[in-house]
């Protein structure tokens, strides 16, 4: 059963849109999606409804600036000023903290998907005592001079034009490469999947094809910063079951490289139980690629392994 409702942000004046699916029968865990940039909640429509064939409930939010959680068209990829950041890692929070509240007794998990995967990475630093276990997806790594970099553009950019701008210049850098891969290619966003009907729809959305403003991008870096930062790597609790996965022909995950690199550093912080896995021709959005199936399959059995 699919339910819609709306709760406070932390920037004290966006009513967030979120939705839970619930199974017919009893649930025995909860699954919470981040999800990425430029998208909202409802696209994992299908993989929720999978999960709770399977006794899963699931539930997420349009992020501040995404989907419904806007309170005009000019707020579309805008987060909060000052500190966008740690007002979705304190949305991300407040939600869990409702559903806990209806679930106390499950197992309780979260996945974030490509920018919602840095802000679930960077969530894990702070609250990962409170998980049984976490899906990064679609996920990269930058490095930290690209990172400033990126930040100091951004602050640049807004002090001529203001945080609401939105730039031609911070956006061509962020996605300029990644269809590049792909060409001869049939349309701008080829890089997300391999299923021409799923481009096509996210082309015809506008809820898909607006420009993030410079606090948006801001916003981001700062949590790829923080996601790949080794002193907050450190606080992430070394017991807490880590699965990275991505498409194997995924331009955000450098092609799997960068997948790689978030791998190793986990490792090396002492994490016991992280695991990695690249779909083979797989691209972006791994849940909505044409072999969506073989992936809803795969976190399935790893989710009921840790029950």
């Amino acid at each position: 059963m699919k339910k819609e409702h709306y709760f406070q942000s932390s920037d004290e004046k966006t009513s967030l849109h979120a939705i839970v699916w619930e199974p017919e029968g009893p649930v025995k865990a909860v699954l919470q999606i981040t999800h990425g940039m430029v998208e909202f909640i409802d696209r994992y429509d299908r993989f929720a409804r999978v999960l709770n064939e399977h006794g899963f409930c699931v539930c997420g939010f349009d992020l501040l600036g995404h989907g419904l959680s806007v309170t005009s068209e000019k707020e579309l990829g805008f987060f909060r000023h000052p500190d966008g950041n740690r007002a979705v890692i304190e949305d991300i929070r407040h939600l869990q903290c409702i559903m806990k509240k209806h679930y106390p007794d499950v197992p309780y998990f979260m996945l974030g998907h490509s920018m919602g995967s840095f802000f679930t990475r960077e969530y894990i630093e702070f609250f990962g005592n409170s998980l049984t276990g976490t899906i990064i997806m679609g996920t990269g790594s930058q490095p930290a001079g690209v990172v400033s970099a990126g930040k100091a553009m951004c602050r640049a950019e807004a002090a001529l034009h203001g945080w609401h701008y939105r730039s031609a210049a911070i956006d061509a850098m962020a996605f300029g490469s990644y269809n590049k891969a792909f060409e001869p290619a049939r349309t701008h966003m080829d890089w997300l999947t391999k299923d021409e009907g799923i481009v096509d729809a996210y082309i015809a959305n506008p809820l898909n094809t607006f420009r993030f403003t410079v606090n948006g991008y801001y916003t981001m870096f700062t949590a790829i910063g923080n996601a790949q930062d080794p002193a907050k790597i450190a606080m992430i609790p070394k017991d807490l079951p880590i699965l990275l996965v991505s498409g194997e022909m995924d331009p955000v995950g450098g092609m799997g490289k960068g997948v790689q690199q978030a791998y190793e550093a986990y490792k090396k912080a002492g994490i016991a139980n992280v695991q990695m896995h690249l779909f083979e021709n797989d691209r972006h959005e791994i849940l909505n690629e044409t072999d969506h199936d073989k992936v809803d399959e795969y976190i399935l059995s790893w989710l009921e392994q840790r029950i």
